[in-house]
């Protein structure tokens, strides 16, 4: 009798075994959905047909999208101008088509003016663009580039624009002496930017390119009207060959 119950014991072992192993596999089947990468990816499927949840998604097209911001990384000026105390332009570049007709500039120039000319802050943001400025006296020098662009890189064309006029109107940057120089002020912000490509942030270098001396000499000695006037002559005598 005890070998035989030590046989049905012995006889009950493998089958308890095996049974046991499978109550073991059985377990094991529902704790893999446990694991937080299946829950995830489970829970990413359920929710939108099998298509992940944009928490879950790729930066794919924001990458992009600051990708195409880099891309026109040189044409960083949409314009320059400066105005006088009552918002009247007195000089004005433009570089692309965001305000094509002089209506529209003016326009733009004047909402500019309302915004910033009684304001202490040197930036400020009005439709979907960066502006730069700074006043001195009676006028009111401006930059302006687009909504992502840098605001230190707008205020070193700024600086470099005024300086530049500073030192071309021998430190009288108000709008009766600007209006004499009118030509030289032109050349200057042309030597600076050009098509809306930064060529110069260096005041002296930009002295030097516009064909000035810094020096202590009256301004009469060296007048850029005088260049200017030689080379408008030029300029008509060929036209007329």
């Amino acid at each position: 009798m005890p070998e035989r119950g030590g046989a049905a014991q012995l006889g009950r072992s493998p089958a308890g075994l095996v049974e046991s192993a499978a109550m073991h596999k059985a377990e094991a089947r529902p704790r893999q959905h446990d694991h937080p990468g299946a829950s995830a990816r489970g829970a990413a499927a359920g929710s939108d047909g099998g298509r992940p949840q944009p928490g879950l998604a790729p930066p794919g097209p924001m990458e992009s999208s600051a990708g195409l911001t880099l891309e026109p990384s040189l044409y960083t000026i949409k314009a320059i101008f400066i105005l006088d105390s009552f918002g009247q332009r007195l000089l004005a570049k433009y570089y692309d088509s965001t305000f094509p007709s002089t209506k529209e500039q003016k326009i733009f120039e004047k909402n500019v003016f309302n915004k910033t000319h009684k304001t202490d802050s040197e930036i400020a943001f009005l439709e979907g663009l960066t502006i730069v400025y700074k006043s001195s006296i009676d006028l009111f020098l401006y930059v302006v580039g687009s909504s992502n662009e840098n605001e230190l890189m707008l205020m070193s064309v700024l600086n470099c624009l005024f300086e530049s006029l500073n030192h071309m109107l021998r430190k009288n940057v108000e709008k009766r002496t600007l209006m004499e120089n009118m030509d030289g002020a032109f050349l200057v912000v042309d030597e600076i930017v050009d098509g809306g490509v930064i060529l110069e942030s260096d005041p002296q270098q930009v002295m030097q390119n516009v064909n000035f001396r810094v020096d202590d000499s009256p301004l009469s000695e060296h007048s850029v009207t005088q260049v200017l006037q030689s080379a408008k002559e030029q300029i008509k005598w060929s036209l007329l060959k």
